[in-house]
């Protein structure tokens, strides 16, 4: 999809352009450093990017707000399709906006992301079973109202805000490696814009959704399974057009986990460093936990922690 905001490329220049524009609208979230042995696992370096406590409760603020600052607004205001985190990040957009939003989830959206898109006042729409279904329904709705449609992650603005988690990972932390979760890949494929081969990127999805790794395999955005738990974060029916030629040049490796992994993860994000992360949010350090991803001797470590839309039932799930 093309960008509507006179930017035309997904680079630093960019990036660093945008990062100026929402910088009075999002958080610089913090990092916490900690050590493998804190995870049972050998004395090297590691930088969690909690990026969980963003406004919305995941890194999708970044994009949401780029899109609504960058992109002309109809009277009819915006539309989104989403697993959860990113309709909740739009809806709060728009809310600081003074902006109308509709957003379209499916019924495999959690039920905490769920409310937080209406206590933003968003009107809600539940869809379908999976994000495809909610998709479609958002571009209906785009047809008979002319709203402006907000990807959630193959749009121009999408990609370049969360970019600037990159950027301002970069300032935060020393990392030779950074390990991302995948979607439909709008966040590594932000990230990656950013370090672009300075830093080792690393994508990490769930077994049940391999949609960066089927699209690699094929040489091409293609179908995969759309399963698991979490399957309302990291579960799209494909990877993003814009993404794939720079996960094709930037991203080092694309790892799977279990399901039983990111639980695992989720638990020990909990027991050591007292943070509740949804499964799409501790998908990365699953990676490192179950050994998908060793690190070699002195290699330090760049974990993003993305979202913790999450409740207590879901974690007692996990």
């Amino acid at each position: 999809m093309a960008g509507g905001s006179g930017l035309s490329e997904i680079g630093r220049a960019e990036i660093e352009t945008v990062r100026e524009v929402i910088r009075p609208y999002v958080r610089v979230t913090p990092v916490v450093q900690v050590s493998g042995k804190d995870f049972g696992l050998g004395d090297f370096a590691i930088a969690l990017k909690l990026e969980l406590l963003q406004h919305s409760g995941s890194f999708k603020a970044r994009g949401a707000f780029t899109n609504l600052l960058l992109r002309k607004i109809p009277p009819t205001g915006v539309v989104a399709a989403s697993g959860g985190n990113h309709g909740a990040a739009v809806a709060y957009a728009a809310m600081r906006l003074g902006v109308p939003a509709k957003i379209f989830v499916p019924t495999v959206s959690s039920p905490a992301k769920v409310a937080r898109i209406r206590a933003y006042g968003a009107d809600l729409a539940i869809v379908g079973d999976r994000y495809a279904d909610a998709l479609a329904a958002s571009e209906a709705w785009v047809e008979r109202t002319a709203a402006l449609p907000v990807h959630a992650y193959d749009q121009l603005e999408t990609l370049l805000g969360q970019g600037t988690l990159g950027m301002e990972f970069a300032e935060q932390a020393t990392v030779d490696t950074v390990l991302v979760s995948v979607g439909g890949g709008g966040l590594l494929g932000g990230v990656a814009a950013w370090f672009a081969g300075v830093v080792k990127v690393v994508g990490v999805e769930p077994e049940s959704a391999p949609t960066l790794t089927e699209a690699l395999k094929a040489g091409r955005p293609v179908d995969a399974p759309a399963g698991g738990i979490a399957a309302d974060s990291l579960a799209p029916r494909k990877v993003g057009e814009l993404m794939f030629p720079i996960a094709r040049a930037h991203v080092a490796r694309v790892l799977l986990v279990s399901d039983d992994a990111i639980r695992r993860a989720q638990a020990a994000l909990w027991s050591t460093v007292r943070i509740v992360a949804e499964p799409g949010g501790a998908a990365a350090l699953a990676a490192l936990l179950s050994g998908a991803y060793t690190p070699a001797a002195g290699e330090r470590v760049g974990v993003v922690v993305s979202g913790g839309n999450s409740t207590a039932v879901d974690f007692g799930r996990a």
